[in-house]
């Protein structure tokens, strides 16, 4: 695994830096709906000059490469393969409703987590994670869902469960009518700093071969013959 890495993500809402070098992890991210393509290059400046090294020192790129808005989504990935292209580095693509579980691990160590980012249009994406000691482990796929009860599916899973992100904070009432979840208020959208944990689960990939991870309607963004 790489030591060097830095991660971004921008998703979502929240538009996020994070690097970790020789043990620390340097971190930017602010609530930027609209501002994420301003923002991102600054971010990665600055913890790369608060770590006082340049990017040729980096050892790979950590990318939230979705689900998560569609314009954010295609914003972080350009970047990452921007960064990653300059310097030939190799790209580590990470869920950003895993990075939400990561975050759970990491404030509160739960076991089972079902991670929920609102997608408007009365949907939510959602995934469902076991949390290690080690890491996130994936129970169901990323994957959409329409706004009822989800103890109805047939992929519910049994015993405590959390919930993390914006779609909970949303939609709470809908998707669990019967409050058997624990909805935390404090991890509502994924943190590069939590990706840099899930890369080493993850494997790299070229940057040419970086691809978002749509996940509303595989239709709406298949490639055109050729491209």
């Amino acid at each position: 695994m790489s030591d060097v890495l830095l991660a971004i993500d921008t998703a979502t809402e929240q538009c996020s830096v994070a690097l970790r070098y020789q043990g620390k992890i340097y971190t930017r991210s602010t609530l930027a709906p609209r501002e994420h393509s301003q923002k991102i290059l600054g971010f990665v400046t600055e913890v790369l000059s608060e770590a006082g090294i340049g990017l040729e020192q980096v050892d790979g790129i950590v990318c939230g490469y979705g689900p998560g808005s569609f314009t954010g989504v295609r914003i972080g990935v350009s970047v990452a393969q921007g960064l990653a292209f300059s310097h030939t580095l190799p790209v580590y693509p990470v869920c950003t409703l895993a990075a939400l579980a990561q975050q759970v691990a990491r404030k509160h160590g739960a076991a089972t987590v079902v991670s929920a980012i609102d997608a408007r249009m009365q949907e939510v994406y959602l995934a469902c994670y076991a949390v290690t000691a080690t890491g996130v482990t994936e129970l169901v796929a990323p994957q959409m869902a329409a706004l009822s009860d989800l103890s109805q599916a047939a992929w519910w899973p049994q015993g405590a469960l959390v919930g993390a992100g914006t779609g909970w904070q949303a939609y709470a009432a809908e998707l669990d009518p019967n409050r058997t979840v624990n909805v935390l208020e404090d991890v509502t959208l994924p943190l590069a700093e939590d990706m840099l944990l899930l890369a080493a689960q993850t494997q790299p990939v070229p940057a040419e071969e970086l691809e978002p991870l749509y996940v509303r309607n595989e239709v709406t963004w298949q490639k055109l013959p050729g491209r």
